[in-house]
């Protein structure tokens, strides 16, 4: 994060010093469709709705004995980071609205940890993801003021998990082994702001945006084997996205 906060100051610095330049950017804001690329930092982590009695010790169904023989005492989701990259597509719908489509591939792990009162038996299940990430938005922004306009922006999202570890078989799996799993594909909403900084040749846009999934992406079909899924009720995933835009 600290390095996206340099390299932001430093391109702010650099455009301060062009401030003066008129219509720079090579362009782009003349063009009915331009396309571009994007580098994103990402902080995730899950939003855990709980059921009542989320403390347990949970009951094996197949020999009625407690699968971790102790009560939870914390249930919690710190936030982790990772990284993206991708492409911009981006469709003028009038001088102040466009229509953006921005996939990318999006690496991004969410930790839960689960604290017993039995302190040894405590676990973290790290729930490794490599998501396709297929963005549309409206972006609507101010009129342009020499080489600087802001702008807003929302929309949905699709995402498809292509290769992750909670997927793997773990029928076989004693059960404080087992996976906490989450689903396959997502839907998401967004919403954010950025800048549009314009230079000679190109134009810049650093973003931030907030995502979170519509629905639970709880996989909770073998939860009552499952000492991880059995306390937890709805599972939502949720991100803040600090993206840079080059067009």
């Amino acid at each position: 994060m600290k390095k996206f906060l340099l390299l932001s100051i430093l391109i702010l610095f650099s455009f301060n010093r062009s401030i003066a330049q008129n219509n720079w950017g090579g362009g782009v804001d003349d063009e009915q469709l331009h396309f571009g690329f994007k580098f994103q930092y990402i902080s995730s982590e899950y939003k855990i709705q709980k059921i009542e009695n989320w403390k347990g010790p949970f009951i094996d169904p197949f020999n009625g004995l407690p699968m971790i023989n102790s009560q939870l005492t914390s249930l919690s989701s710190p936030v982790t980071p990772g990284f993206g990259l991708g492409f911009v597509s981006d469709f003028m719908l009038g001088n102040n609205a466009n229509l953006r489509f921005t996939p990318g591939l999006v690496f991004a792990d969410v930790i839960v940890n689960y604290e017993f009162e039995n302190p040894s038996l405590s676990k973290q299940r790290i729930i490794q993801g490599t998501l396709v990430d297929l963005p549309l938005g409206i972006k609507l922004k101010s009129d342009r003021r020499k080489n600087f306009r802001a702008y807003v922006i929302g929309g949905a999202k699709y995402s498809i998990d292509i290769v992750s570890k909670k997927k793997t078989d773990d029928i076989a799996l004693s059960p404080e082994s087992k996976y906490l799993k989450s689903l396959k594909n997502t839907v998401w909403y967004e919403a954010g702001l950025g800048l549009d900084l314009y230079f000679e040749f190109f134009k810049l846009s650093p973003e931030i945006k907030f995502s979170q999934s519509r629905k639970s992406v709880l996989k909770d079909s073998d939860r009552l084997e499952n000492p991880f899924t059995a306390p937890i009720d709805k599972l939502f995933f949720r991100n803040i996205q600090f993206s840079l835009f080059f067009e």
